[in-house]
């Protein structure tokens, strides 16, 4: 199997665009998931000349490759509200983005993680969430490749799924433009003029666009426009493989399935099953290439936990980036050194799943109200202080 990420196509594009606006109110870097939510809510708020620029085609960075769970299953607070929130978002989009409520389950195997499991379900229930703690039976009641030998104990939220990346990419997509957003695909940010701490342009390999305030939600590549800015935004990329196994005739239903002690995790995806395992051991960098080195990892994981899915076919695969900080939460603010610098990226691996709550967190930044919840937390400067608390549902 020769499955590689599609490399940027960027050349029919550029020749049915026309010009690079010369001037805009803001500029979004990145036309991912997170930053077209950013571009629609600042849109429908009012703000005018809101412009994305996008390196490639929309929607062909890390959110072509999610896993497309959402949830807000977290031990974070704020991750459970930005979860939560989103969660609101999703369900208004409504089976158009393919959305399957068919519940999270955490798996665990350790006394360890079912105290820790245990402290972050009360947790989301205080804060509105749908989660409990199951048995093992009832755990293999759920998810029947589950070997319920090995569990001790589990956690279940049924408002939690998936949905489908692209949809949602697609969704936001056309709201933002039928609201003026202009989206430039193929366009690659050079450079950030500044004027002292001011914003005086964006620079791209197109042209150069006007401006006093810039969003990066660039995921895997924000370090680079923070720099240009002169705004430390530690964001590492590191690649993470998935597999799809054909279809078959009639599979179970089952819940997005994680294994908390290995990382092992898979969901239903059409017929078949997708199929994943977080490689400790991978090499940061921006290598999207697909290869089958996770197999025996995912393998030996499944001979304990799901021993049927062991050596199963699969029928396509892919490679994609994680965004990562250093504690596994995004970066959400406004910089305290550079007028009009916004950023929203980092996630972890959450970037699709928050997308709709943290475009409206941005929002408010941006015009300087209140959001919904309190986003200091997550502010870039948190590693200058003490050690930030890192989120412990992750994969």
């Amino acid at each position: 199997m020769d499955l590689k990420s599609p490399g940027r196509d960027t050349g029919a594009v550029r020749e049915s665009l026309g010009a690079v606006p010369a001037d805009a109110e803001v500029v979004v870097v990145g036309g991912g998931v997170v930053g077209l939510s950013v571009a629609f809510h600042l849109a429908e708020a009012g703000v005018r000349r809101v412009v994305v620029v996008e390196r490639d085609l929309v929607g062909r960075g890390s959110s072509a490759k999610p896993v497309g769970g959402v949830r807000a299953t977290f031990s974070d607070p704020g991750n459970i509200l930005l979860g939560q929130r989103s969660l609101e978002a999703f369900e208004r989009f409504g089976p158009g983005i393919g959305l399957r409520q068919v519940g999270y389950l955490f798996l665990c195997r350790s006394e360890e993680e079912v105290a820790e499991v245990e402290r972050s379900t009360r947790l989301q229930r205080r804060l509105g969430g749908s989660g409990r703690m199951v048995s093992a039976a009832e755990a293999v009641g759920l998810n029947p490749y589950l070997n319920g030998d090995a569990l001790l104990a589990a956690s279940f939220s049924p408002r939690d799924g998936h949905a489908e990346p692209a949809l949602v990419v697609a969704t936001y997509r056309a709201m933002a433009e039928e609201l003026g957003v202009v989206v430039c695909e193929g366009t690659e940010v050079v450079g950030i003029d500044l004027a002292g701490a001011d914003i005086e342009a964006v620079q791209t390999d197109r042209g150069t666009v006007r401006t006093q305030r810039v969003v990066c939600a660039a995921g895997a590549w924000s370090a680079r426009i923070g720099d240009m800015a002169g705004v430390p935004l530690p964001v590492e990329p590191v690649r993470r493989q998935i597999g799809i196994t054909p279809p078959e005739a009639k599979p179970p239903t089952v819940p997005f399935t994680l294994d908390l002690s290995t990382t092992l995790y898979f969901h239903n995806c059409g017929d078949g099953l997708l199929l994943g395992i977080s490689n400790p051991e991978q090499e940061p960098g921006f290598g999207r290439e697909y290869s089958a080195e996770w197999r025996p990892a995912f393998d030996k994981a499944a001979q304990v936990v799901a021993p049927s899915l062991v050596g199963r076919e699969l029928a396509s695969g892919w490679a994609g980036l994680y965004e990562n900080t250093p504690d596994h939460n995004a970066l959400i603010g406004v910089s305290r050194q550079v007028h009009g610098f916004a950023y929203a990226t980092g996630f972890s691996g959450h970037g699709f799943l928050q997308a709709p709550a943290v475009g409206e967190v941005v929002r408010d930044l941006y015009l300087g109200r209140e959001p919904f919840m309190d986003p200091s937390p997550f502010h870039a400067d948190r590693f200058a202080a003490a050690a930030p608390v890192r989120e412990r549902h992750i994969i």
